[in-house]
């Protein structure tokens, strides 16, 4: 590994940056421990310290000394930089530099740079009422909380991809590099392209230590973290010490050389990258009742666990915070002095400013083209037949097309954009490419808006910091697969609950994902591929947020599709099939379908009002079975009256009371009846419909069928009887429910029966599903 021996800085710059650090140092030790007191103008006392001691120290003067040295940086440079904190619980330490840089203030100009300003400062870091311990949300100038590992430079290319004047600084906490999803996201720098977009700058912070364990890559040797780094593709650079002075001026050239090398980059060249190795809580307590802290893993959290309640650690307390010279740093009012901040970079080049932290003051609408020139042709219900993500790919095609002059929209997914059918967007761009490309391959491209890696992590990191920068995007992906970024949807809701919450925070795009080759049509790959239940995953989170949304044709996917790009804010979940399917509803019909969520389809029902049943449906294959099931029951029971309610967007199910769209119970009832049994074929394991419906006049009378856990490699119709969800098993429920049904329709059931014992037979001889079933159409007489 490189390690520069420049010595760039005179000796004023050194005293001048090193000031600053221990101003950061100092702004962060307060807020974990004090109350009172901010400038110890008096002793310490035990009522000046918090109760509750919480935050991070260990990993804190890192993170200040790296902000202390991008302050230089951006001066010198007139340059855009994002500071991204893989470990965000060192949070202490970026509230403390916005604070001084001026940018916490006017945010919040109750926190003023002042002695009182301060004071509040320290009561609010993780006390109740106040912020929480990490690089949340309410921080200025981060787009990473960090509270979740793993994530940091994922979000940081996300960050730099077309933004061509920016470069997004990455501290990486060597706990943090042991992750899965970091170790994949090293590969980024395959996806870069060093004319178009900005540059990432990773900042391996190897202090040695986890919560209570030593860290993997800070006990290998140079020579092989050397060999692993350079392997990742990047050129690293050594700056290690214990010694401030020492540490600066090695910081400092690395930082020169590295921005340097920026500047100059060019294809086939490894970008550089900074490998930070300096101890664990560094100028903190050396030791605490003999046993070593500094430099090791009991510097991790809060040094000093008991500095209210003992009196040796609350002089330790006093004498660690005095070591930083506070009277030299504040004057006597409180504000920063003018040598600590007059250096400082200024309006949006703060990092705490930059707009690039709040992407929606960046947001430029996309340019949608009008998805009903798209439309798939429908006659009459069930005529026609299509591929609902094929169709949606020659809209994304022309999305990607429209939008390339202001190179804000990205595709993303794990090598599955051809296999999801969204292959007509090469037609407009190719995939994102800047390794070796053989003979044999096809449509990669240095300029490719497509970004592909086998990696959900990365694929869900790179459009979340995209989007967070103000972006928009599309991730596709295996329906049974989306589960593996579970934590990280979980991260970007909580995020863009609190960013809800905030009213300088500007609304971002939406995180729009298209969930596909689902569960009931991964019948070829069996039942590892088969898994719905991302869906009730996200319904968890706050109604303000989440949407989804089940279309259950090419053109309703359409009219979503569109809605989704134009959204802010949210979390939108679009499921929809791949393969070849009936097309139900005309695009007039399909866009006034989505505009209300949930409908009754009058062309398949027969109630005249008044319904002895109700067949819902959410989902495609579980329309395609209702409306199977609808014209059995014509066929064998035509007396009955039938409703046919089709749900699109599933959150209109609970009450207004609680989710945005919800129905009021009178509509709900209207639908739905109060005392009418309710058949309702779902997509997603069953139990979801209940609890959306559960305060619902009517919910001892709705019976769902869905995805139970039954699965197999097999065909696509046994896939719905072995979950019950098959057309002749819905007719059996309606027998079954409705009252004084099940004595005169008995044989109309036994039939039922009896078809399904047919079909389990033929599968298991033929391989293929019924003729019957294969080719059912909807009856051209039922619509009329």
């Amino acid at each position: 590994m490189r390690a520069l021996t420049d010595t760039p800085l005179s000796g004023d710059e050194v005293a001048r940056i090193n000031a600053y650090w221990r101003a950061a140092n100092y702004l962060s030790v307060g807020q974990i421990y004090l109350l009172d007191n901010p400038l110890l103008e008096q002793p310490l006392r035990p009522e000046h310290v918090k109760a509750r001691l919480l935050g991070h120290w260990g990993t804190t003067p890192g993170l200040n000394l790296i902000y202390a040295h991008l302050n230089r940086v951006i001066r010198q440079r007139d340059q855009d930089v994002l500071y991204v904190t893989g470990p965000g619980h060192g949070g202490p330490g970026l509230v403390a530099n916005v604070w001084l840089e001026g940018t916490y203030s006017e945010v919040y100009p109750e926190i003023g740079r002042d002695a009182v300003g301060m004071r509040r400062l320290f009561k609010q870091f993780s006390f109740p009422g106040g912020i929480p311990s990490h690089v949340a949300p309410e921080t200025p100038g981060s787009i990473h909380e960090g509270g979740e590992l793993g994530y940091s430079l994922s979000h940081a290319f996300g960050a730099a991809f077309d933004n061509p004047d920016l470069v997004v600084a990455c501290v990486v906490g060597d706990g943090e590099a042991e992750t899965g999803p970091l170790a994949t996201a090293w590969h980024s720098n395959t996806f870069l392209n060093p004319v178009t977009d900005g540059a990432v700058l990773p900042i391996l912070h190897l202090n040695g230590y986890k919560i209570s364990n030593p860290t993997i890559l800070a006990r290998i040797s140079d020579e092989a973290l050397t060999k692993l780094l350079e392997g990742y593709g990047w050129t690293p650079y050594l700056v290690a010490g214990d010694d401030p002075k020492a540490v600066h001026q090695r910081l400092a050239a690395t930082l020169d050389r590295c921005f340097d090398e920026i500047g100059r980059r060019a294809e086939g060249v490894r970008p550089p990258m900074i490998v930070l190795r300096t101890p664990k809580g560094w100028t903190g307590p050396k030791e605490l009742h003999g046993r070593p802290v500094e430099g090791t893993w009991r510097a991790h959290q809060v040094p000093l666990p008991d500095a209210r309640g003992d009196a040796e650690q609350l002089a330790m307390l006093g004498a660690w915070m005095r070591s930083y010279r506070p009277e030299e740093l504040f004057d006597p009012g409180g504000a920063p002095r003018s040598e600590i901040t007059d250096w400082l970079p200024a309006g949006t080049r703060r990092m705490g400013a930059t707009p690039y932290a709040n992407g929606g003051l960046l947001t430029r609408p996309l340019e949608l083209p009008d998805f009903r020139e798209y439309a798939v042709k429908v006659d009459m219900p069930g005529a026609q037949t299509g591929e609902a993500t094929r169709v949606l790919g020659t809209f994304l095609r022309d999305v990607i097309r429209d939008n390339a002059p202001y190179r804000n929209f990205r595709l993303v997914g794990p090598d599955e954009t051809e296999s999801n059918r969204l292959g007509a967007v090469y037609e407009a761009t190719g995939k994102a490419w800047h390794a070796v490309v053989e003979p044999t391959d096809v449509n990669l491209s240095p300029d490719g808006r497509v970004l592909e890696i086998l990696s959900e992590h990365t694929c869900q990191g790179w459009l979340e910091g995209y989007l967070l920068t103000g972006r928009h995007g599309l991730f596709s992906c295996y329906e049974a697969f989306i589960h593996i970024v579970d934590s990280m949807f979980n991260q970007h809701a909580k995020w863009l609950k609190v960013a809800r919450e905030l009213s300088w925070r500007r609304p971002i795009p939406s995180l729009n994902y298209l969930l596909t080759s689902h569960v009931w049509r991964q019948d070829h790959n069996g039942f590892s591929h088969q898994d719905p239940g991302f869906i009730d995953h996200v319904v968890n989170k706050k109604a303000e947020v989440v949407r989804v949304y089940l279309p259950p044709d090419a053109n309703t996917l359409l009219s979503v599709a569109d809605h989704c790009l134009r959204s802010r804010d949210y979390v939108n979940v679009i499921v929809a099939g791949k393969q070849s399917a009936p097309q139900w509803l005309s695009m007039e019909q399909a866009a006034a379908h989505c505009a209300r969520g949930i409908g009754i389809w009058d062309w398949a029902s027969t109630d005249e009002g008044d319904p002895d049943v109700v067949l819902a449906c959410a989902g495609d294959v579980p329309t395609l079975e209702t409306l199977a099931a609808t014209s059995l029951l014509r066929l064998y029971l035509p007396e009955l009256k039938v409703r046919v309610v089709n749900v699109v967007d599933l959150m209109r199910l609970q009450p207004v009371s609680e989710h945005p769209h919800g129905l009021a119970d009178p509509e709900f009832d209207a639908i739905f009846t109060t005392d009418r049994p309710v058949i309702f074929a779902y997509h997603g394991y069953p139990w979801l419909i209940h609890r959306l419906t559960y305060r619902r006049v009517n919910h001892p009378n709705i019976h769902v069928r869905g995805y139970k856990e039954e699965g197999t490699t097999t065909t696509p119709f046994d896939m719905a009887v072995m979950n019950d969800l098959d057309r002749f098993h819905l007719v059996m429920d309606v027998i079954d429910r409705v009252p004084g049904l099940a004595r005169r329709a008995a044989v109309v059931r036994q039939t039922m029966v009896d078809k399904r014992a047919e079909h389990h037979r033929y599968v298991r001889e033929t391989g293929v599903d019924l003729p019957e079933i294969t080719d059912w159409l909807w009856p051209a007489d039922a619509s009329a």
